[in-house]
């Protein structure tokens, strides 16, 4: 049922990706304009899973979790009536608040139900995450045409409000792990824990760029819209088979050695994205990138799950969230303005860049924890025996 949930949650943002060149073409809103719209939900999201997200580890999960798919729900309609961009961004903004209060609660649920399997469960999540947000591009493909800009938004909103008291007669033991903790910022005093959080960082710059680009660019190379939304449904395939297979391996071979390989490998497409001839090109190129991200996309929630204790799990999912969303906020919005300004290329190139460079800082915070092999003592799968307790978060060593 909390699949089920996530997935409606992320089907409103797949809607709203492949409908913002529509929203360009009758509403006149530019390129950076589509950009601000897209990283203003990240932004939101941002806001929420720091101040709003920690409360869920102090017993109030289930409340969040209403809360947050209410406000996502509001937030898709005003995306779906607006016709002006100050309605339009607002309801992002509402939209971003609910999914960033909801998501933390939800993942916290599903960490502490089974500990010994987190990482096949976070990857389960995954897979309704992007199963959703795959849904919309085809929601949006069959309504628009006939019903109008409105019609694939209500559609999302009101399967998110069906799922929504479903969703709360789950039984959950809201008195496991409770934590008085105000906000979760103290999380960062952990290197193991910032180092994790900015390969988390790192994965939603690829997506916030991503994101912003992809319509745009197929429209502005003459793409066949049917194409365009086809790529990413199918971008998304890979996501949804292989996000437990990546949570295990995750667990098995050691988060940040899976993150790191991911992200290496997903810089590369990124370049290419940026000097491909045609959307064809791009297409193809995408459907292999879509393998590489379905096996490693999971691991930095894994990383994350590990380094904290149990008390904690919300607050630092909702730190990773966070961290996520302001920079695939600010990825989003610079990729848009460097997509209007200096073309393709250097959007794709400076976003290649900032990927880098949080992989680096990731893999250094990190090699406390990677290098000794503790994800082997943290959680154990599939061995018969009692899964150790998360490793306390510890304060920080000196670089030196």
């Amino acid at each position: 049922m909390f699949g089920a949930l996530t997935a409606a949650l992320s089907a409103g943002y797949g809607v709203l990706f492949t409908v913002v060149g529509d929203f360009r073409d009758a509403y006149g809103i530019t390129e950076t304009a589509i950009g601000a719209v897209i990283g203003a939900g990240f932004l939101s999201g941002f806001v929420a899973q720091v101040f709003i997200a920690p409360i869920a580890d102090r017993g109030r999960a289930r409340q969040l979790i209403a809360i947050g798919a209410a406000a996502n729900v509001a937030g898709l309609l005003m995306m779906g009536f607006g016709e002006s961009l100050s309605v339009i961004l607002a309801g992002r903004i509402v939209s971003g608040i609910g999914i960033g209060t909801a998501g933390p609660a939800i993942r916290r649920i599903v960490i502490l139900a089974d500990p010994a399997s987190l990482g096949q469960n976070l990857g389960r999540l995954l897979s309704a995450d992007v199963f959703g947000f795959a849904l919309g591009p085809a929601v949006s493909a069959g309504l628009v045409g006939p019903m109008g800009l409105a019609a694939p938004f209500v559609v999302v909103a009101s399967a998110t409000a069906l799922l929504l008291p479903l969703t709360l007669l789950v039984g959950v033991a809201e008195t496991k792990g409770i934590s008085r903790q105000r906000l979760a910022l103290d999380l960062l005093r952990s290197r193991v824990v910032t180092g994790a959080v900015a390969l988390g960082a790192a994965v939603f710059l690829m997506i916030g760029a991503f994101d912003a680009l992809w319509d745009v660019v197929h429209e502005d190379l003459g793409t066949p819209t049917w194409m365009a939304n086809l790529g990413i449904s199918l971008f998304a395939i890979p996501l949804v088979v292989l996000g437990p297979t990546g949570g295990r391996l995750a667990q098995r071979i050691g988060p940040f050695r899976i993150a790191a390989l991911g992200l290496l490998v997903g810089a590369v497409f990124m370049f290419m994205y940026g000097r491909l001839p045609s959307g064809s090109w791009i297409f193809g190129v995408a459907m292999v990138h879509a393998i590489s991200d379905g096996l490693t996309h999971v691991a930095p929630g894994v990383a994350v799950a590990m380094s904290v204790p149990e008390q904690r799990q919300a607050g630092a999912q909702g730190l990773m969230g966070a961290a996520q969303a302001l920079v695939a906020g600010i990825a989003a919005i610079a990729a848009g303005a460097l997509y209007e300004g200096s073309g393709r290329a250097a959007a794709y190139t400076a976003s290649v860049a900032g990927m880098l460079v949080l992989t680096a800082v990731g893999l250094a915070l990190g090699a406390q924890f990677w290098r000794s092999g503790r994800h082997r003592t943290v959680a154990v799968a599939g061995t018969g025996t009692a899964p150790v307790p998360p490793t306390p978060v510890q304060p920080p060593t000196p670089f030196s």
